[in-house]
């Protein structure tokens, strides 16, 4: 599975740093791993674009200038367990397994996940575990995580998500309702509380209960 010529790969990164994503760590994550598998027929040929993407059960691929401020925000360490709610294609999965310990990612999509996995035995990306089920409600069995990351869009950070953080970790999740521009907010939590800060504004499809009708 050949990737982008190096032109490509460096107009690529040129453009993510354009965009705001300066973090060496990430940028290198967002170089080695190959947008292009996770891009499935006709829309293909523009894996490389900034620009989102539809792939099946009605989802998008995150453009990836959003993934590089999301992965930076997320403040993402060697040692660290990150939960993913929304895998998607599976890559901004794909981009925090360079980075984190361990990642896990759940979907309510059964086939994305089918389909996800299959990318990450290709790439031979070993640290992932994908799941199907109701990410609104986190992964209590492997709680409490370093970091959450939600790629879609909650009207407030999930209370059950907020929980499954451990003290001084990190949850970045769009915020708003679902047919308006959201934005990215970063929560920080403390001893105390929890800390907000608003990042920029996103536009995510929403964060729905249950499990997708699909095979």
């Amino acid at each position: 599975m050949s990737g982008p010529d190096p032109e490509t790969k460096m107009q690529f990164v040129f453009h993510l740093r354009s965009k705001g994503v300066t973090d060496a760590k990430v940028l290198a994550a967002m170089e080695e791993i190959d947008r292009g598998p996770f891009v499935r027929g006709i829309f293909a040929a523009r894996a490389y674009e900034d620009m989102p993407l539809p792939i099946a059960c009605g989802q998008t691929i995150s453009q990836p200038s959003v993934v590089g401020i999301m992965t930076q925000a997320l403040e993402v360490n060697p040692r660290d367990k990150v939960l993913e709610v929304g895998t998607g294609s599976g890559y901004q999965a794909a981009i925090l397994s360079k980075l984190a310990r361990r990642v896990y990612t759940v979907e309510r999509h059964a086939r994305l996940v089918r389909e996800a996995q299959m990318v990450f035995q290709s790439m031979h990306l070993a640290n992932i575990t994908a799941m199907t089920v109701d990410g609104s409600f986190g992964l209590p069995e492997q709680a409490p995580f370093d970091r959450i990351i939600v790629t879609a869009a909650a009207e407030d950070p999930p209370g059950p998500l907020l929980a499954q953080l451990k003290i001084g970790g990190i949850m970045v999740v769009p915020v708003g309702q679902s047919d308006t521009v959201q934005t990215l907010i970063r929560v920080r939590r403390h001893e105390a509380g929890f800390e907000y800060d608003e990042i920029r504004p996103v536009r995510f499809v929403p964060l729905l209960e249950g499990l997708g009708k699909d095979g």
